[in-house]
């Protein structure tokens, strides 16, 4: 009885291996998934404040340059360049800031259906976090003895876009949305947290 019992698991088993053997062989091989490459060009508006206790808000205008690369269904990495400025947002004080950030991106395509406009490029909807430096220029930074009219810091944004397809790679960046951390020096905590908009245009190379 053990006997038939024993054989009839090797059989079994001896059966179970050949199956996924040949399923192996049947599935085609997947290969890897290399996406689009998209290139945007966006007018931003940032709300900020110049201490983070005071209620002395104000808005910098200024442009924005990304690119990112899709790796693989829908992930990718991302580099963003903007910059912005403010005037009088003390009496006699200007601010500017040049950002220089990268990080990853995900993306995902609302649509999938092919046209002879987009070619496969429907709505695009991303979400990313990106690291970096930042550059305040223009301005008043307090030192360790002095005041400067420049600085440096750590930098990070987090959020996300919507592009909507126009025809043949072009879409309109309908609205960007971004949580922005700065570290520049500011007499206090030297810390600014900003919400930032975006719109613009951008460019797809490739399809998914």
């Amino acid at each position: 009885m053990r006997r038939m019992i024993r054989g009839s698991v090797l059989l079994a088993g001896a059966l179970s291996l050949a199956v996924v053997g040949v399923a192996q062989q049947a599935k085609p091989k997947e290969k890897p998934h290399i996406g689009a490459i998209d290139l945007a060009v966006t007018y931003t508006l940032e709300r900020a404040k110049t201490t983070p206790s005071s209620c002395d808000c104000f808005w910098l205008n200024g442009g924005s340059a990304d690119g990112s690369v899709t790796i693989y269904r829908g992930l990718g990495v991302a580099a963003n360049f903007t910059g912005e400025h403010a005037s009088n947002v003390a009496p006699g004080v200007n601010f500017g800031k040049l950002s220089y950030m990268a990080g990853p991106r995900y993306t995902y395509n609302t649509s999938r259906f092919t046209d002879r406009f987009t070619k496969k490029h429907g709505t695009q909807i991303f979400g990313e976090w990106l690291f970096g430096g930042v550059h305040g220029f223009d301005s008043v930074f307090p030192g360790a003895t002095s005041v400067t009219s420049t600085a440096n810091a750590f930098s990070t944004q987090a959020g996300g876009g919507i592009d909507v397809a126009i025809l043949r790679g072009f879409s309109v960046r309908a609205l960007e949305l971004d949580y922005v951390h700065t570290s520049l020096p500011n007499n206090g905590s030297n810390s600014q947290n900003d919400l930032r908009l975006a719109f613009g245009v951008s460019y797809r190379i490739g399809n998914h």
